[in-house]
């Protein structure tokens, strides 16, 4: 059993009042998110959603005005992540400031394309984002699709997929899981979990924040084809997504996933509406049986918080390190939760 002793927050990672003085180096002064994953290069790689510059003053999302882009990544080497998070450099435009990395979708009308959590297989760089049409209430938001990413240079330029695309309406058999969870599609954001006996695993959940987590798996060499996934029904493992049933209860947002090696445990972290915090919950194996999560940050304690994604080198340890999102000033810091 993995108790939480308590949680620190440890630095502010972005923001011209951070240690990466994000707004004069790099055009960010406000933005949200920072999923991490191992870039496979000796580096971590950190995707944050939308971005805000000059003009915004970092307190909920900004208007278009404000230098907004959809996605930015930035790199960082850092490995004492006690002292924070620094980052090496940013994907650039022309004016060497951050810009947007994957490609707005023109052919639907799409608000914004967001990430929800990125890997590295084989020399590539996959980045998973969302297809945002419109936002509704707080916790609630309509999607076109999920899609992939990938990048071949180390993160430095992105191609968005035509194939890996998983709609989110067109098909009257989604009412069923409209009826289940919300959002639609049980695979609108996901985790990846990384890479176990050869085929990489995921966990996904419907657009919003009340949906449950499905759990599906591709080999490394297809994941840009929807074909090769196959879901866990619970008993075994089928290619019909509309047999996958939830292996972590609602309510999941924002989650993160991976392999705590020092105490041999699966670790999902993410934010819990209802609880309105940051929660642990562990497993022996990705289909479970998981724990109903332990609170690592409260939303009593740090208002307005989501987000929670884990940092991929902090899994030899008594600790686990994650960022957290505030809405209210619009940036992310980084966080340790000590364990027991």
């Amino acid at each position: 059993m993995v108790r939480v002793l308590g949680a620190t927050r440890l630095a502010r990672i972005t923001g011209e009042d951070s240690g990466n003085r994000t707004a004069s180096r790099f055009g960010i002064t406000a933005t949200d998110l920072g999923i991490m994953w191992d870039d496979g290069r000796g580096g971590v790689l950190v995707a944050f959603g939308d971005t805000y510059g000059a003009g915004w003053g970092g307190h909920g999302a900004g208007p278009k005005r404000a230098d907004w882009r959809s996605n930015v990544i930035a790199r960082s080497t850092s490995t004492d992540l006690d002292a924070g998070l620094r980052f090496d450099w940013v994907v650039p435009r022309a004016d060497g400031t951050a810009g947007q990395c994957v490609p707005a979708d023109r052919s639907v009308r799409e608000h914004t394309v967001i990430p929800t959590s990125g890997i590295a297989v084989g020399g590539r760089d996959y980045l998973h984002c969302m297809s945002v049409r419109r936002w509704g209430v707080p916790g609630v938001w309509h999607t076109n699709h999920g899609v992939l990413a990938h990048s071949d240079d180390g993160g430095r330029t992105w191609t968005r997929s035509t194939t890996a695309v998983w709609p989110n309406s067109g098909q009257r058999w989604w009412s069923r899981f409209r009826r289940r969870d919300p959002g639609g599609h049980p695979f609108q954001m996901i985790a990846f979990a990384g890479v176990v006996d050869g085929r990489v695993h995921l966990l996904g959940t419907p657009s919003g924040r009340f949906g449950a987590a499905r759990l599906a798996r591709v080999g490394v060499d297809d994941l840009l084809d929807p074909a090769g996934y196959e879901y866990w029904t619970g008993t075994g493992w089928s290619g019909d997504v509309r047999a996958a049933q939830p292996v972590l209860s609602a309510p999941v947002a924002e989650l993160s996933v991976q392999f705590h090696r020092h105490v041999d445990r699966w670790f999902a972290v993410h934010l819990d509406e209802r609880r309105a915090a940051i929660v642990l919950r562990t497993a022996p194996e990705l289909t479970g049986p998981w724990t109903d999560g332990e609170v690592l940050v409260s939303g009593a304690q740090h208002p307005g918080l989501y987000g929670g994604f884990q940092h991929p080198w902090s899994v030899d340890g008594p600790a686990v390190h994650f960022t957290v999102t505030r809405w209210g000033p619009y940036n992310v810091d980084l966080f340790r939760a000590d364990l027991a």
